[in-house]
């Protein structure tokens, strides 16, 4: 039995076309520095649509930087590079959170400190 909150189909294909618009103005948005590659700029989105994470892997050159940039500027996000290195720990990335203990036997308290 249908309850009264339950979306109409008119709505669920309302949202269906808002949907695809948003995802073909991204595409194109991205596909103005992009030029190609347009596999890869799907399945970048699709990832980030569903909640999901992409690794871009390759050589030097092929535009991986640029993708995630103007993703993130079609978006309105923040963009930030990170060089990958051998002594490059979780923390350094992320952040982690540490104990300060204040002077003069004043307690202690958990300080996130960003990565």
């Amino acid at each position: 039995m249908a309850d009264a909150n339950d979306p109409t189909l008119a709505q669920i294909e309302a949202a269906a076309a808002k949907f695809r618009d948003d995802y073909s103005n991204v595409r194109e948005q991205i596909q103005k520095a992009v030029v190609g590659h347009g596999e890869i700029v799907d399945g970048v989105l699709t990832c980030l649509f569903a909640g999901g994470h992409a690794l871009l892997e390759g050589v030097p050159g092929l535009g991986k930087t640029l993708l995630i940039r103007s993703l993130s500027q079609a978006l309105h996000l923040q963009f930030a590079r990170i060089q990958f290195t051998p002594d490059l720990m979780p923390a350094d990335i992320v952040g982690t959170t540490i104990v300060v203990e204040h002077e003069g036997g004043g307690g202690r308290e958990f300080q996130f400190r960003r990565g």
